[in-house]
């Protein structure tokens, strides 16, 4: 009887064993995927095997037929090419916020659209720094509770968690309980963070999500972001995030910068390639771009030296005055 049932999903197990068995290196004959559906109590025959790959096929499986490295089959597609696994992989692996718990699952998960050749091959070259990942396993439910509050537009109560120096060189770790209204999500600087508002303030604020716990959705509605913001209709992420630096808020204003031809490469890198250039000469560009006045912007700035210039505005000019006077007082020579 179980051998019958099997029978009907027969089409399925030859998918599922070309998709974990197969690729261009280990084709799967006949006689090697009869023995595989035996395993599993489906009966076939050789020749019925070649009628069913051909129907797998005119469904649309890329299902080849070689005789290199030796005759079978072999899974040609695959939802996500070996390629792609290598890149997502690799951006799991760097990415801070995610625990070295969830990386080793979520790895894992890219690994089973490989074969398992591919995936073996694959096990040797994996690395995860763990001193750097995120240790708190509670950011994946909070990543949860605060989409849902985004959508649904009501405010979120949180405790939020960062690190300070007590007595004896001791590093501690103190908790602050917030009530703010939620945003948006971005990763940024390889962090993950959300962009809200403390009622206490017409501005919004940014809190890593690594130290965020005890994430809970509130009846109350959330504060609109038109109050706080530049967006009306809707909160523009990316917008928000060009003119952002290294995630410090602050107000966004009109600015100027005249630089060097050398860091050309790098400005359009930052700002895009449709920034407005003008007053152009033989060794220097100026160009004007929205962005948010704050001491993040001004490290970007102070990072290029004498390669960017600040032409306006007036505080950002003395932002970066001040900046540069007291790293210059602490180097007394």
């Amino acid at each position: 009887m179980a051998a019958r049932t099997n029978q009907k999903m027969k089409l399925l197990y030859i998918i599922e064993i070309l998709e974990k068995y197969s690729d261009e290196e280990n084709p799967i004959n006949a006689t090697e995927l009869c023995a595989r559906l035996e395993a599993v109590g489906v009966s076939a025959e050789r020749k019925a095997i070649y009628n069913d790959i051909d129907t797998l096929i005119d469904f649309g499986y890329d299902i080849i037929k070689t005789r290199t490295p030796r005759f079978g089959y072999f899974m040609a597609s695959r939802r996500f090419e070996l390629p792609e696994v290598y890149l997502l992989s690799d951006a799991v692996r760097s990415a801070e916020f995610i625990t070295p718990k969830k990386t080793r699952e979520l790895i894992s998960k890219l690994d089973s659209m490989l074969s398992i050749s591919q995936a073996k091959k694959r096990e040797k070259g994996i690395y995860i720094n763990g001193k750097t990942k995120c240790k708190n396993e509670e950011i994946y439910y909070s990543i949860d509770k605060i989409s849902n509050a985004i959508e649904n537009k009501k405010k979120i109560k949180l405790t939020y968690c960062q690190r300070a120096l007590e007595e004896g060189k001791k590093i501690v770790i103190k908790e602050k309980l917030l009530t703010v209204s939620p945003y948006a999500l971005i990763w940024e600087n390889d962090k993950y963070y959300l962009v809200c508002n403390n009622a206490k303030y017409d501005n919004l604020m940014h809190l890593r999500l690594d130290r965020i716990k005890k994430a809970e959705i509130t009846a109350e509605d959330f504060r609109h972001f038109s109050e706080v913001s530049e967006y009306t209709e809707f909160f523009d992420i990316a917008d928000y995030t060009s003119k952002t630096f290294n995630m410090y808020s602050g107000d966004i204003e009109e600015i100027e910068l005249k630089c060097s031809k050398r860091i050309l490469e790098q400005i359009v890198d930052r700002f895009s390639d449709e920034i407005f250039i003008y007053k152009v000469t033989d060794d220097t560009f100026s160009f004007s771009v929205k962005a948010v006045i704050s001491q993040g912007l001004i490290s970007w700035i102070l990072q290029y030296g004498a390669d960017i210039e600040v032409i306006s505005p007036d505080a950002l000019k003395k932002g970066v005055i001040k900046t540069i006077n007291e790293i210059k007082g602490m180097y007394k020579c």
